[in-house]
């Protein structure tokens, strides 16, 4: 192993530069990584262009475990391919951890955010924040469900959909093509939202069983005629559109919010209190639901649709996802690190 790493830090807000880093001994409780690839994902937006130059953005991060830090339980072993989301480990001490929520830890680094992240070849982490990766999944594979993956597997199961309910997936992109692979491969009835034609055979053969194009239909009233929706999964931040599509939600349904945004979201009271429906938010979740959602994309055949770019092309390929022009996940490759271990 050499004395160096290359990464991808932000030069000033909005732009990245290639570097060369000194490698890092990880402190106790944390374990340094060969990392293998790392996914763009749309939340990389607020911290490459509001971060500090010099932090390294990436939250979708798989690799091999080089050097472990003091105390690093014996789960954690060198040589071991992991992976770490977007909150890079919890405290175990916070009255959430203590609860048991440890997703919600107020106390855990946010990878990108306010500590390095995975656009480099090596990062630390915390050990309570890595995650076991399947032998079934390549490392660029597996990197995007460690978000989108986990937010929209998480998300509909805090629906309270089951087996034969009327689900709608509302923003067909980076997440939405993994929630209806996941919905389809849980049994319910699965009804894409979005806008435009092109998107629809996609859309179907993700797993939808219909398609409803909001530029050409109501989408709320295609639902009603539906029997209405369980639950509608937002991946979007577009208030209006959201909105716009309550009133196909199905008595004691669920509206689940996932892109967040900043206008206030409209609320018709009535509609909400009359048919005892409801609006919770969903957010990622904890390492052991990591490997769960891993472990249901092996069972079921689900996977990311991505692209991939080397490391030092990684502001072309954050172009490239801020653009749209992407179907559906970016991903970074660190391929001279596939035996980084050895």
């Amino acid at each position: 192993m050499t004395a160096t790493y290359r990464a991808m830090q932000i030069a000033e807000p909005g732009r990245l530069e290639l570097v060369e880093r000194p490698i890092p001994e990880p402190p106790a409780g944390q374990v340094l990584i060969a990392v293998e690839a790392c996914g763009i994902c749309g939340a990389d937006a607020n911290d490459i262009e509001n971060g500090a130059p010099g932090r390294i953005p990436g939250h979708e991060v798989v690799g091999r475990i080089v050097t472990l830090g003091e105390g690093v339980p014996a789960i954690w072993r060198i040589g071991q391919r992991v992976g770490v989301g977007r909150f890079g480990g919890h405290c175990e001490t916070c009255r959430e951890c203590r609860r048991g929520r440890f997703h919600l830890c107020r106390n855990q680094p946010v990878l990108g955010a306010s500590c390095d992240g995975g656009y480099a070849e090596m990062m630390i982490a915390r050990a309570t924040g890595l995650v076991s990766i399947p032998q079934e999944l390549t490392s660029a594979e597996a990197a995007p469900i460690l978000c989108a993956g986990i937010a929209t597997f998480n998300a509909l199961k805090k629906s309270g959909a089951e087996a034969g309910d009327t689900v709608a997936i509302l923003g067909i992109g980076g997440l939405g093509h993994m929630a209806l692979q996941y919905a389809r491969r849980m049994g319910l009835r699965v009804v894409a939202v979005g806008r435009g034609a092109d998107i629809a055979a996609e859309a179907l053969s993700l797993g939808a069983h219909r398609y409803i194009d909001a530029n050409t239909e109501n989408a709320a009233e295609a639902l009603v005629a539906m029997g209405g929706a369980q639950a509608i999964l937002t991946m979007i931040a577009d208030s209006a559109a959201i909105a716009a599509l309550l009133p196909g939600l199905a008595p004691e349904g669920r509206l689940v919010l996932l892109g967040a945004g900043k206008d206030p979201l409209p609320l018709p009271l009535g509609h909400l209190v009359g048919g005892e429906r409801g609006v919770i938010g969903s957010i990622t979740g904890s390492p052991y639901e990591n490997e769960r959602v891993l472990d249901f994309s092996v069972l079921t055949g689900a996977r990311p649709m991505i692209e991939t770019m080397p490391l030092d092309r990684a502001m072309e390929a954050y172009r490239k996802m801020r653009s749209g022009d992407v179907k559906f996940r970016m991903v970074l490759t660190m391929k001279e690190n596939a035996n980084a271990h050895q």
